[in-house]
């Protein structure tokens, strides 16, 4: 006797007659054979399985697959889900293309079953005059079956050939936008590389600026000490000696006009000068001659003053409405308040002082720039052989030539920092036939005839 079962608990005869009950839903739905004749019909079943798998595989797309659980699974799979994203806007085309072959496979299940089930309901005299007659429209069938078949493949085809195209299309722009993008991104870069680079100038120059002060505030600070302790310099003994006034028994402009040169060869020369001297407001400008500087700053808009000792230099400059007078340099620059000019010019000058008072002339120089103040000397560059075989004699006026680590020298000692020294007029310009010279060789002993050093008060 079978054991009772529980209150709402199935024996195994009621799960018998459902599962019975299913089977000949399933029958009814799906039939398998002709009504009382046992002509079999096509098996649906293996299609509507494979239906069925190929649907989770669509349904699966973007999906991401389980792993184990922990701190890492959770860190791969949002990285899965990142990359699903990114490449959600690359595989829509092919899921609407799996979705439309789906459709189109769902249809033909449709209708293979709805032929089944016709086929099933037919009469069985029907079905033995269609097994009869099977052998004459089989092939008719299974010519209209192929063409459908060929006609299903051209579609398939001409869906994945314009799937194909949008994708390369939308490639083909992805890879414009990437590659506009990067060309921003780089002309961006350089740019902001060039802004840096820049600053990093700017900042360099500020620090040696700051640290050359420094060492000026400490070398006088030493000197000083040692002025308290009552150790005294030697005087340096003062001369006469100007280098405006030479002093000879000949027209010392005409001298100059066919020696050094014309005046308009001089200001080309001496628009060198201009870019340093641009943000100046009150220039002066040391044995000034027949005012070519002058003229130059005055073009720009800066306002120069000029003093020499040669009377007609003098008379030329005024001719020229230029602010000129006759003066000493060294009295003329004692006489001036202190820090009263931010910008000092002296072209071919030192070469004719005494030269125990040119180290006198740039501490004068440098009492009276204000902090930040210019001073830019020219002079014959004693480095160059040239000037003493056809130059530096040439001019009776000339005491001796200064090399620039002397000038540098005076100029550190005074309170002047950012030093920097440019060669000038090529002696390769005035004598060819140094060309025939090695380049090093040539550079080095026959470089430029003058040189400029220029240096900013620090304090």
């Amino acid at each position: 006797m079978a054991p009772a079962n529980g209150p709402g608990e199935l024996n195994s005869e009621e799960l018998s007659a459902i599962l019975n009950n299913v089977r000949e839903r399933v029958r009814a739905r799906h039939p398998t054979a002709l009504a009382n004749t046992g002509i079999p019909l096509p098996d649906l079943m293996p299609l509507f399985h494979a239906r069925d798998a190929a649907e989770s595989k669509v349904a699966a797309i973007g999906t991401v697959n389980p792993r184990p659980g922990g701190l890492l699974n959770r860190l791969i799979q949002a990285v899965k889900r990142g990359i699903a994203r990114l490449l959600d806007w690359h595989v829509r085309e092919q899921i609407e293309f799996n979705r439309q072959v789906m459709g189109c496979i769902e249809a033909i299940l449709q209708a293979l079953t709805e032929n089944n089930r016709v086929l099933a309901e037919i009469d069985p005299q029907q079905a033995r005059d269609m097994r009869a007659h099977w052998a004459e429209w089989r092939q008719d069938w299974e010519r209209r079956l192929a063409l459908n078949e060929a006609q299903f493949q051209r579609s398939l085809a001409e869906l994945h050939g314009a799937f194909q195209h949008r994708a390369s299309v939308i490639e083909a722009n992805f890879r414009d936008v990437t590659k506009a993008q990067h060309l921003d991104f780089s002309a961006a870069l350089e740019h902001g590389s060039k802004e840096i680079q820049k600053r990093l100038w700017e900042d360099l120059k500020k620090v040696r600026t700051e640290f050359e002060q420094l060492i000026h505030t400490e070398l006088r600070l030493i000197r000083q000490r040692v002025v308290d302790g009552n150790v005294q310099r030697p005087p340096i003994e003062k001369s006469l000696a100007n280098v405006s006034s030479p002093g000879v028994p000949f027209d010392y402009a005409r001298f100059s006009e066919q020696f050094r040169g014309g005046e308009e060869s001089i200001r080309e020369r001496q628009r060198f000068y201009l870019p340093y001297f641009s943000r100046c407001r009150r220039v002066l400008d040391l044995g000034c001659g027949r005012g070519e500087f002058l003229e130059l700053l005055r073009d720009t808009g800066v306002v120069g003053q000029g003093i020499d000792l040669n009377p007609e230099c003098i008379a030329t400059c005024i001719g020229k409405g230029l602010d000129v007078q006759a003066a000493d340099l060294f009295t003329y620059l004692q006489d001036l308040p202190e820090r009263s000019l931010d910008g000092v010019f002296s072209a071919q000058v030192v070469e004719h002082l005494p030269p125990e008072r040119v180290p006198e002339m740039v501490r004068l120089v440098a009492s009276r720039l204000e902090a930040g103040g210019l001073l830019a000397i020219e002079t014959p560059n004693p480095q160059c052989l040239a000037i003493f075989a056809s130059h530096f004699y040439l001019d009776p006026t000339h005491t001796r030539p200064l090399p620039h680590p002397l000038l540098a020298f005076y100029m550190t000692e005074y309170g002047f920092g950012n030093i920097e020294v440019h060669p000038l007029a090529p002696a390769i310009d005035t004598l060819p036939g140094l060309s025939s010279l090695p380049e090093d060789f040539r550079q080095h002993f026959f470089g430029g005839l003058d040189y400029a050093i220029l240096g900013r008060k620090l304090i």
